[in-house]
């Protein structure tokens, strides 16, 4: 399609037709969408063809008995998210009287942080007595400062500070550590809690890939206490790890200061700690001193309350 029959496209779009596209997208079906609007199937089915026809291309694709989005439906879907999240807002402010909009704050957070402990640092956002809005990107921390670089992020979560030698101006805010400690699948570590570490010898484990700052500190101590697990497999993604140690593929490090959402989360058991081995946490900005409202609170409380 050419350049100008994209702009036709976007001064004709019907945003009745978006509506239903994006309700249909969210609830999974025509059949549950029209309950949810209160529209026959077959209207609902035919603004949605009216809709593929201004765009230009298919929005879904059948899926078993469901529907499935394209990839140009996952992009349309991505703008009609964010159209009527902001209409709802401006719904709300304009009822309540409080037309102030909502500071945004965008973070960055590095992929091998655990889900669990950005979140726990995360938290305070929604705490605040001005409104914010989150925007979370996930990626590596070399990308991450790029995007912190040219003002794209305000903050990134990470495991490590800045590297020295970049020509990036960014700087480190230390918030807190953990000691990492083991754990394996619910059912399966009565055998590895008897005789801990010594009963981590040839255990299966998996383990966070060489560049990780706890990787190295690890094998030293599996080292240190005379202990050669099995390493099964390696993982740039904390959560990914996790859900292979979940299906029984081996045992797994985590931060102890979230031992209980692991079990819970994982179905998985603590089996001991790897004393002296810890995760360090880190905020990283592109000034010196914060001034982001929201950042600062990020900080303070995560200095006060993370970590064990």
């Amino acid at each position: 399609m050419g350049g100008g029959g994209a702009e036709s496209t976007v001064r004709h779009l019907n945003y009745n037709h978006l509506q239903y596209f994006w309700t249909v997208a969210r609830e999974g079906s025509i059949a549950r969408a029209s309950q949810v609007l209160h529209l026959t199937p077959q209207t609902i089915s035919g603004q949605l063809k009216l809709l593929e026809v201004a765009v230009g291309e298919p929005l879904f694709q059948r899926a078993g008995r469901g529907l499935a989005m394209t990839a140009t439906g996952r992009m349309v879907y991505e703008y009609a998210d964010e159209i009527f999240s902001l209409g709802a807002e401006l719904a709300s402010r304009v009822k309540t009287g409080q037309m102030v909009a909502p500071a945004l704050l965008s973070v960055g957070v590095v992929s091998s942080i655990p889900k669990l402990i950005a979140s726990r640092i995360l938290q305070p956002v929604f705490h605040a007595e001005l409104p914010v809005r989150l925007v979370c990107r996930e990626g590596g921390l070399q990308r991450l400062l790029g995007e912190l670089a040219v003002h794209q992020l305000d903050l990134i979560l990470s495991d490590r500070p800045v590297p020295s030698g970049l020509s990036v101006k960014a700087f480190s805010h230390a918030l807190g550590s953990s000691e990492i400690a083991i754990f394996g699948r619910r059912g399966a570590t009565r055998q590895y809690e008897r005789n801990f570490p010594a009963s981590l010898d040839e255990a299966p484990i998996l383990l966070p890939t060489k560049d990780n700052p706890i990787r190295r500190p690890l094998e030293d101590w599996f080292e240190q206490h005379e202990v050669s697990p099995r390493l099964v497999a390696e993982f740039e993604d904390s959560a990914l790890m996790k859900a292979f140690g979940e299906s029984g593929n081996g045992l797994f490090p985590s931060p102890a200061a979230i031992s209980e959402e692991v079990e819970q989360m994982y179905h998985a058991r603590y089996i001991g700690r790897a004393s002296g081995v810890e995760e360090t946490y880190f905020a990283i900005s592109p000034e010196r001193k914060l001034k982001h409202p929201a950042a600062l609170r990020i900080i303070e409380a995560a200095r006060r309350q993370l970590l064990v």
